[in-house]
């Protein structure tokens, strides 16, 4: 239990002190978007890029959980097309419920996969490397299906190609394939960069946090909360065990399976026609709720 607290306290003292440095005025509003931007476009694709390019990857023995990190979102979404007819949500409703069943943090992923023992952290890089696009191609079909009735290819090639985390991802595999090291200096100066990835965006995911979100939050909410918390994590772990994974592979799908959605579902909702301000509310009652589910989630993982 202590080492599942000393995990856990640390990246969520630092969610609520950037909501509390948004909140009070201690750092601007205008402020925040910068945090996050460079945490998106610089910070962890410098770490994704370092980490992945210089590990040990057995690429014919990872086939298994690369099959398991594809399924666990498709399978997740399934469920949750049941609860469109049992919620009756309009098309709007829906593709926010659908995020919130299928999206998940990206920041806190991988800062939780450090309490693992390697090769955890890139088995976290490499669930990013197969599920972002993965998540982003089923929700821009699921909005392509229910609100736009058409499906855009051009806005599906532009979400994965313009995803820096995914880019990153990418080259660093490649660099890890070819037979040739990173430059010294490309690898000091990327070392840095990828230690402030972790603080400067869990503060900027704090930051975001909008409680007013909550007021009027009703069963939709509350069924996302319970799927992708509770239920997506045993799924996952189903799947692990099915297909025979180790114990550390498990660990780091499960652990993915059960954070919370991400931030970046509103930017999606809003731009493309969802209930942005339903998808607000579950982003952030699903962080906060996520200071219980995760404690649990580490505990069965760990006994």
């Amino acid at each position: 239990m202590t080492l599942i607290l000393t995990t856990i306290s640390p990246i969520f003292i630092l969610l609520m002190l950037g909501y509390l440095a948004k909140r009070t005025g201690f750092l601007p509003s205008d402020f925040w978007p910068y945090v996050e931007k460079a945490s998106y476009y610089v910070l962890l694709p410098a770490l994704l890029i370092l980490n992945l390019s210089q590990a040990q990857i057995h690429w014919s023995e990872t086939g298994r959980l690369i099959f398991a990190i594809i399924l666990v979102p498709i399978l997740a979404g399934l469920v949750s097309w049941s609860f469109k007819v049992v919620l009756s949500l309009n098309a709007a409703d829906y593709t926010s419920f659908f995020q919130g069943v299928v999206r998940f943090s990206t920041y806190i992923g991988l800062a939780m996969s450090t309490v693992f023992p390697a090769p955890a952290l890139t088995l976290g890089a490499l669930v990013l490397a197969v599920m972002i696009p993965v998540v982003n191609i089923l929700c821009v079909l699921v909005f392509a299906l229910f609100v736009q009735r058409q499906l855009k290819l051009n806005i599906l090639v532009k979400s994965l190609a313009t995803n820096p985390l995914l880019v990153a991802c990418v080259l660093g595999m490649i660099l890890n394939i070819l037979p040739w090291k990173l430059p010294a200096i490309v690898i000091d100066v990327c070392k840095p960069l990828g230690q402030m990835a972790f603080p400067a965006g869990l503060l900027a995911v704090g930051a975001g946090l909008n409680l007013a979100a909550l007021k009027g939050l009703h069963a939709p909410f509350f069924w996302s909360a319970a799927l992708k918390l509770l239920a997506v994590p045993l799924l996952a772990f189903g799947v692990a065990f099915a297909l025979g994974l180790d114990a550390t592979s498990s660990a780091i799908l499960v652990i993915f399976a059960a954070l919370p959605t991400s931030p970046s579902a509103y930017i999606l909702a809003r731009q493309l026609g969802g209930n942005a301000e339903l998808m607000a509310g579950m982003i952030t009652g699903q962080t906060l709720l996520a200071l219980v589910t995760l404690p649990l989630v580490l505990s069965l993982l760990l006994h």
